[in-house]
């Protein structure tokens, strides 16, 4: 029988509708939770965080620097503001100062491909409430009307998106000093002022006009999801919001809701389990361990090296999770030479051994204590096996995986199958050879055909 293109049209039509019917999500939580993750997600396994804002003028101590400074009044901040400004300078003085005149969001780019991400996730506005774009509800106190004077969201995103990135924003629903915000919050949030008249309007066009693949949501957690009207925006961001279908959400969208509701779960800041979870999650772990955001007073012995980045992240993928790494820009634009070569030192690794953390599974066994700490993972009959230390000897035993006369053992970046023997009724010994050097001190055994 012969189709013709009237049918062909009218099948595909019907196909498109179907689509257009498929699950529709209520505002609760039971319905929420049941969206399965896009894939995409799990997939990508690695991710760039950057924290910047006005925060990055005064660059001391912390990304909370306004909230110490005059909310906790820490006195060394205090203290750094008497001995560097003028009295009576407030913090909305620093905005001005906010450059970002050296930014170059293609040389950004360039860097984060070049460490492997598959994800980077920006502030869009942090606790402080300034917003790195143009916000129509954020007057004067945005990226686009005062500082650098440019819309720092749209002009990253444009060169993320032409390296084939995903590209999520991060998003800070309190602002401190917010007097709508602290009003509702004097009501005991009986009055919801700031999340009408500010939190989602300025969510729903962020999405909009930006479009992110991802949403990075904080800043929850004295209010519960019933005052922020999170399941309401959630309902409408997975059905009806231009991103529904690919739109990947964190679990901090109320008090009490994080490790419980929500996409995939943050939990705590860089949050370790102990063993693998239950539920897709995510470690936001940030390469200067004291903070988020840029500091100037930042020491070397408080960077993570190469090796800890490394081993973190092996770690986080073996139990499942996506590791999300963090860099705090200067207000000038500049990623500091010491992260950029974190990140490109990251790059050159997973060159490498990508196959062992892109698009993996945790596998039956996360760990085991071989000759050194190794750990795994897989995908479908491929095991992967990670060591991020140096054996030191030319046998390797690993007690785990179960052999059979089709398993191949190579080391990932070297073509020639190695020498091996099995162990009784599971486990085997490598014959390894000279491990190329490399600054990760990590390297990958590729187990083919083990079970």
């Amino acid at each position: 029988m012969q189709v013709t293109r009237s049918q062909i049209s009218l099948f595909l039509c019907l196909l498109s509708c179907a689509s257009s019917l498929g699950t529709r999500y209520t505002p609760d939580w039971a319905s929420l939770d049941a969206r399965p993750l896009p894939e995409w997600y799990d997939e990508v396994k690695f991710g760039i965080f950057v924290h910047w804002g006005v925060f990055s003028v005064p660059a001391f101590g912390s990304e909370w620097f306004w909230w110490y400074w005059k909310g906790a009044q820490s006195p060394s901040y205090i203290q750094f503001m008497t001995k560097n400004y003028p009295p009576g300078f407030s913090y909305t003085d620093f905005a001005p100062e906010f450059h970002a005149q050296f930014f170059d969001p293609d040389e950004w780019a360039d860097i984060f491909e070049a460490s492997g991400a598959k994800y980077v996730v920006l502030t869009n506005k942090h606790h402080e409430g300034f917003t790195n774009w143009g916000s129509p509800y954020s007057w004067n106190w945005n990226s686009v009307d005062n500082g650098p004077h440019r819309d720092l969201v749209g002009d990253l995103g444009a060169a993320i998106r032409k390296r084939s990135l995903h590209y999520g924003l991060y998003n800070s629903l309190y602002e401190w000093f917010n007097p709508i915000y602290l009003s509702d919050k004097q009501s005991g949030f009986k009055t919801q002022d700031y999340v009408v008249k500010k939190a989602m309007p300025e969510l729903h066009e962020l999405v909009n006009r930006y479009k992110p693949d991802l949403i990075w949501s904080d800043g929850d957690w004295e209010a519960p999801d019933t005052y922020w009207n999170s399941t309401g925006f959630l309902a409408w961001l997975y059905n009806d919001s231009p991103v529904k279908d690919v739109v990947v959400t964190n679990d901090r969208w109320g008090l009490g809701c994080y490790c419980k509701h929500g996409g995939y779960y943050n939990c705590a800041d860089k949050f370790t389990p102990g063993e693998l979870p239950n539920h897709k999650w995510e470690k936001c772990q940030s390469v200067d361990t004291i903070s988020w955001g840029y500091r100037r007073n930042m020491k070397l012995s408080e960077v993570m090296d190469l090796p800890s980045i490394i081993k973190d992240m092996v770690y986080v993928v073996a139990l499942g999770g996506n590791y999300l790494l963090n860099v705090g820009p200067t207000s000038d634009g500049v990623i500091a030479p010491l992260f950029e070569e974190r990140l490109r030192g990251i790059g050159a690794w997973l060159k490498v051994n990508g196959e062992a953390i892109y698009a993996t599974k945790p596998w039956r066994v996360q760990a085991e204590n071989a000759t050194v700490p190794v750990w795994y993972t897989s995908k479908s009959s491929t095991v992967y096996a990670i060591f991020t230390s140096n054996p030191m000897q030319n046998s390797f035993t690993l007690s785990a995986p179960k052999t059979s006369n089709s398993t191949v053992v190579t080391l990932l970046g070297s073509p020639e199958p190695l020498k091996w023997a099995p162990l009784h009724s599971t486990g085997l010994i490598v014959l390894l050879p000279d491990l190329p050097f490399t600054p990760a001190d990590a390297w990958t055994l590729k187990l083919d055909e083990v079970a």
